[in-house]
């Protein structure tokens, strides 16, 4: 008796159902086993496997599955196969981007950025972070482009879409000419080291930090805690202020304006005192020295070295607080302001003539008196 195709779709279904809920139980299973495996062994890289790949491994299982169970030809072929081919190419992509992402969290492990001098290290994040986008982008690229070969029309028209290849790229390069200029101003950045994560920058007239540095894009963090967006391009054509260029260490200024009569030489005792006990203080630089003058005030600046840019920040702030609380105590003199000083004061001759007492107002004869 020859098989009916109710019966021969049911038998289908059973297949697929079966291979399926074993692909399930699979992936299951060995998700239990990797994060339990990571608790026990406190093994980073097992618990960065199970985050970052469980979900995409048990889809890559489930669709692998389902699409070797299924027959190409019958009641379930055709599109539902094609289908699960194009899912079976996204879900091993997604995998590939999965474990990208853990050689990155395993090379960041190894390069901490609390250290004392953390220029290597974030000019290597910074490459590492780069070119793990760029490979992302690639294998995204590479994926699409396969789900496109796996339809035969366009692989019938490959040889005519070679032909108009030229225009096509003319045509998108003048549509992403922006895009594209970033792309190649983020790798130009990371490759050649001039700018890197953390740095400290001023742009704008703004001063901030590095926060995230991508192919197209880099976000500063500002010291209010916004974040300033600007394309990679603007690196390339701007001119910056980079403070970690070098080295992490960074050495600030405090002006102060005052009058000529500070004593310069106290000021430079007591600056060296706030600075000694200062624990910012790296043990390495610090000067004050007066800087400029002006038609009422001399300008003293301190130079105070720290390990990095917010404790030279913190340590600027401190310098001047102590500086100003000490000159207001002491020499409160010393702050500028509008006064006039007592010897001129005494020194100006006051001519007693010229005060006198004000007229009183003469009474019109025609004018009616305020009580009348």
């Amino acid at each position: 008796m020859p098989t009916l195709p109710v019966e021969q779709l049911l038998r289908d279904v059973g297949t697929v159902a079966a291979w399926a809920a074993a692909a399930l139980l699979v992936g299951w299973l060995s998700g239990i086993v990797v994060g339990r495996a990571a608790r026990r062994y406190n093994r980073h890289v097992l618990g960065l496997l199970q985050r970052r790949c469980h979900k995409p491994w048990m889809l890559l299982l489930v669709v692998w599955a389902v699409y070797t169970s299924m027959p190409a030809e019958g009641p379930l072929g055709g599109t539902v196969h094609q289908v699960l081919l194009l899912a079976l190419i996204g879900a091993a992509a997604w995998m590939v981007m999965g474990l990208l992402y853990i050689i990155e969290d395993m090379l960041f492990q190894r390069l901490p950025m609390e250290v004392r001098n953390n220029r290597r290290i974030r000019k290597v994040r910074t490459e590492i972070g780069v070119l793990r986008r760029l490979t992302s982008a690639i294998v995204a690229v590479l994926a699409i482009g396969t789900m496109l070969m796996t339809f035969a029309p366009l692989r019938e028209l490959g040889t005519s879409l070679l032909a108009s290849a030229g225009v096509a790229g003319a045509i998108a390069g003048l549509a992403a000419q922006t895009t594209l200029r970033n792309v190649l101003a983020g790798l130009q950045l990371a490759l050649t080291d001039q700018l890197r994560l953390d740095d400290v920058v001023v742009v704008e007239e703004e001063w901030g930090r590095v926060e995230e540095l991508t192919l197209t894009h880099v976000v500063v963090r500002l010291w209010d805690e916004r974040r300033l967006m600007l394309p990679t391009a603007y690196f390339i054509t701007t001119p910056f202020q980079n403070w970690t260029r070098n080295e992490a260490r960074v050495t600030g200024a405090v002006l102060l304006h005052l009058r000529y009569t500070a004593p310069v030489e106290e000021l430079r005792a007591e600056a060296r005192r706030i600075v000694e006990l200062s624990p910012l203080w790296d043990r390495r630089d610090w000067i004050l020295q007066v800087v400029d003058t002006t038609p009422l005030t001399m300008v003293v600046r301190v130079l105070a070295s720290a390990a990095d840019a917010p404790s030279s920040w913190d340590l600027r702030c401190e310098i001047r607080e102590q500086l100003i609380a000490y000159l207001r105590t002491e020499h409160p003199d010393a702050l500028p302001g509008l006064r006039c000083d007592r010897a001129q004061q005494a020194a100006v001759p006051v001519d007693l003539s010229i005060v006198t007492a004000p007229e009183r107002p003469r009474r019109s004869p025609h004018s009616i008196p305020p009580d009348g």
